[in-house]
């Protein structure tokens, strides 16, 4: 084989691997642009449509949809986090938990359609499951930076301070029972204010 033909070769090889990285980014991009319009469980035919690929494409990249939900969380899992951290933590145990909260809120509405489509998924992927726990874990931890305080109460008031703190728990008041965000805010620092106080005092 002469040169020209050995870097002939080399390139079409080079142009079908930049090809293949072309077509797993655009079907990446597909799910969550579905996803974040409200489409909480995307088919592969909805993907491979929003993509402009062939669904044959799809599923030669994405054999299992747990490779597809695998890839998703590692190029979404920096942005989900950094949501939640930051902020000003400094102040009173008042002014600490205030912030909290507003951070929390912001990090819930912007990531809402991504939460709701990851909860639909839950029963049938061990991949969500798996990672869903983990950001879990380290949203606990992280709150515990918010209000070292929380190391001081019983466990059951810890859990129930969770349980208040939670996406679950911001999405029926906002969304399920109609409050406003600020209302809303209000609402859940009330609640973690009168169980710290009632704790600590």
């Amino acid at each position: 084989m002469s040169d020209t033909q050995l870097a002939s070769k080399i390139g079409a090889a080079d142009g079908r691997v930049q090809r293949s990285k072309r077509s797993r980014q655009l079907i990446i991009e597909a799910m969550l642009d579905l996803i974040n319009e409200g489409v909480l469980i995307p088919t592969a035919q909805q993907v491979a449509d929003r993509a402009n690929i062939a669904i044959r494409t799809v599923f030669r990249h994405f054999s299992e949809m747990e490779q597809l939900y695998n890839e998703i969380n590692a190029r979404i899992e920096d942005y989900y986090l950094d949501l939640f951290r930051g902020g000003d933590r400094s102040g009173s145990l008042a002014q600490r938990l205030q912030h909290a909260i507003e951070r929390h809120a912001y990090a819930y509405i912007a990531l809402s359609p991504v939460i709701l489509a990851t909860h639909a998924l839950l029963w049938r992927s061990p991949v969500l499951r798996e990672k869903h726990g983990a950001n879990q874990l380290k949203l606990r931890k992280d709150l515990d930076i918010w209000l070292p305080e929380l190391n001081s109460v019983s466990p059951e008031t810890r859990e129930a301070i969770d349980a208040i703190a939670s996406f679950e728990f911001w999405h029926r008041l906002h969304v399920g029972q109609a409050k406003g965000e600020a209302e809303s805010i209000n609402l859940i620092v009330g609640l973690i204010s009168n169980l710290l106080v009632a704790e600590l005092k």
